[in-house]
């Protein structure tokens, strides 16, 4: 398989998000980046747009509803968002979209900050099988992968991505 190039997926969320961003008039919108590859991303995405402050980040580990099936992370990072999320417009980055429970947790976090005028959800890949209904309102690229195979987004210097098969 063929794996697209993130850096040039990014320059093309770029100009897509640049696009949404004035197509809705989202004044001063926040980015923020679910650790760790959202945030590259978001670094990215951060460079091509104006006006634009800090990436703000989330760590969603205590808000995965797995959190008691599979523990913590011993080197997890907290969330660091920079300035109040109240009535914001937010940018959501993500790096991959799959069952849909990344980004239920990272909502779930976002409004014990407070109530955010709206957000927007960016991803680097959509590889599907999702388990709620959630969607990114701009997506880098679709890939379509076996069961035993999962992406996995290196970075952050450059950004790479590779094919993983899952151990049975």
């Amino acid at each position: 398989m063929n794996l697209p190039d993130p850096e040039a997926l990014c320059t093309e969320l770029g100009h897509r998000l640049n696009q949404l961003i004035s197509d809705k008039q989202l004044d001063n919108p926040m980015l923020v980046g679910i650790r760790s590859g959202g945030v590259w991303v978001a670094q990215r995405l951060q460079q091509q747009l104006s006006g634009t402050d800090e990436i703000s980040t989330l760590n969603i580990s205590f808000y995965r509803d797995d959190f008691t099936r599979n523990g913590l992370h011993p080197n997890v990072e907290g969330s660091d968002l920079l300035e109040s999320i109240e009535d914001r417009h937010i940018i959501l980055v993500d790096d991959v979209i799959m069952s849909g429970r990344t980004i239920r947790a990272a909502m779930n976090e976002l409004f014990d900050y407070g109530r955010p005028a709206s957000i927007h959800l960016l991803t680097l890949l959509d590889i599907g099988h999702r388990e709620l209904p959630v969607q990114p309102d701009i997506c880098g690229a679709t890939l379509e992968l076996a069961d035993d195979q999962q992406i996995k987004l290196q970075g952050p210097e450059p950004l790479t991505l590779t094919l993983v098969t899952k151990s049975q």
